[in-house]
């Protein structure tokens, strides 16, 4: 397992929170019970399987969702 930490521009709204969370927990490779997506903070955090899904493709998941990420890092759990 993989964790990513990924800052975001900032989000306006509560209900930005749960579109992201429900785009980025139907990913496969995805640990739903690490996912959180910090309103205040413009974050999100989750653990995925490297080897079914890569942090690009989480970053182009939100992005398709219509948020810009900034940055992302990505650390062996």
């Amino acid at each position: 397992m993989q964790n990513a930490n990924i800052q975001l521009e900032t989000l306006t709204c509560p209900s930005c929170l749960q579109k992201i969370e429900n785009g980025v927990s139907k990913l496969n490779g995805i640990d739903k019970d690490s996912l959180k997506v910090m309103f205040n903070a413009s974050r999100v955090k989750v653990d995925f399987d490297g080897e079914v899904l890569s942090i690009d493709d989480i970053e182009k998941s939100i992005q398709d969702l219509g948020y810009e990420v900034k940055r992302s890092r990505v650390k062996s759990a």
